[in-house]
């Protein structure tokens, strides 16, 4: 099964070790995209990947319209999304899609460790696996998934209705609110990805836009769980 990874990249100066560990996954079956939206810094550090990945430039229009072209490009059955700043471990995707695979699972999501700038390891984080019913209750609470961690069937998000590219900062959480309208998400506690922590991260830098946008996204969604049930 071929595994898309899109890299969604905008002026981040992280971007070719991302890049370096997607095309290092000890699961050889993926293409790596990465989609520039509309970058005037660091670009220059996709040069030398530019013959093993499909690069994509666009202009600038924020994380979920970068994450749909790259859906739109993508021909793997699955696609993981990876942020320019973060990274995989190595047997990242090959340890997902074996589990995945041997729950049936249509989306899933880990475990994570945190980085600073020097890619030294500051904290692991870790959910749990819960029924749909705990998972949307907790959704509506907080997220408690780390987009980067995620991976998914691309014709579950395609039947769902893409990444909405009006929500600038907390679209990662509206689609996992509306993935959970029909589907759980499976999780897997083993921490499989670098999340960087550092002063130039959009959740710092715009942490009261993204709050905002979350409690409007709580509010639509308290309403249409509960016709669930």
């Amino acid at each position: 099964m071929k595994v898309s990874i899109i890299i969604p990249f905008y002026n981040c100066p992280y971007i070719d070790q991302a890049i370096k560990s997607a095309l290092n996954q000890t699961y050889k079956n993926i293409e790596v995209i990465v989609v520039d939206d509309g970058s005037t810094e660091h670009v220059n550090k996709i040069a030398p990947f530019k013959g093993r990945i499909k690069y994509i430039r666009k202009q600038n229009g924020g994380t979920a319209s970068a994450l749909n072209l790259g859906l739109r490009h993508a021909s793997g059955k699955y696609f993981a999304w990876l942020s320019s700043d973060d990274m995989y471990l190595k047997d990242k995707v090959e340890r997902q899609l074996g589990f995945m695979e041997g729950k049936g699972a249509k989306i899933s999501y880990t475990a994570f460790k945190t980085i600073n700038e020097n890619n030294m390891v500051i904290n692991e984080v870790h959910s749990r696996a819960m029924s749909l019913n705990n998972f949307r209750r907790t959704l509506l609470k907080g997220c408690p998934v780390n987009g980067c961690t995620v991976m998914a069937e691309v014709d579950l998000i395609k039947r769902i209705g893409w990444f909405n590219e009006k929500i600038k900062y907390a679209q990662d959480y509206e689609m996992w609110c509306r993935v959970s309208l029909k589907t759980n998400m499976y999780y897997l506690g083993e921490s499989l990805v670098l999340y960087r922590v550092h002063s130039g991260m959009g959740s710092l830098n715009h942490s009261i836009d993204m709050v905002s946008e979350a409690d409007k996204i709580k509010k639509k969604y308290r309403g249409l769980f509960r016709l669930m049930g």
